[in-house]
């Protein structure tokens, strides 16, 4: 199983691309913006390090933090270690609390330890983007500033 190919363990072709759905349809009615991350193990490098701030990183690499009103959510999943992480941009964390990203993980955390992948993930972006919808409406002339599909390293 080539490494980029693990991820077919968890989740088809169709689950990530209605994922990639998923994520365009929460971005037409917000301003925020979604990424959902895929890894299939922590690095060599990484073992040590806690989620959090690997997920922190994948935030920066992606350029998640130079969205126009710093609205910009990702969802990081590390599918061999068993941990997935919730970082949102400052923007966000003006307004939202970190209780409701711990809540929205701890339902996907029930989901996933089913093996419900496409579930967990369906109902996290969803939670995540009613949230957006109501405190983040979208704007006249706002874009789609990141793609919307799943990124899998």
């Amino acid at each position: 199983m080539s490494h980029k190919n693990f991820v077919k363990k968890y989740l088809s072709d169709e689950s990530l691309d209605r994922i990639a759905e998923s994520i365009g349809e929460i971005e037409k009615k917000t301003s925020g913006e979604l990424r959902v991350c895929i890894k299939k193990k922590k690095g060599l490098l990484e073992k040590n390090k806690p989620s959090r701030e690997l997920a922190h990183k994948e935030f920066l690499k992606l350029n998640m933090h130079k969205t126009r009103d710093r609205t910009g959510v990702l969802l990081l999943i590390i599918f061999e270690d068993r941990e997935f992480e919730i970082i949102a941009d400052a923007g966000i964390n003006e307004k939202i609390g970190e209780d409701l990203w711990s809540n929205i993980s701890s339902k996907m955390k029930e989901h996933f330890s089913k093996e419900e992948y496409l579930e967990g993930i369906q109902f996290a972006l969803g939670r995540i983007g009613e949230v957006l919808i109501r405190e983040f409406k979208v704007k006249d002339n706002d874009t789609d500033e990141l793609s919307n599909e799943v990124i899998i390293g």
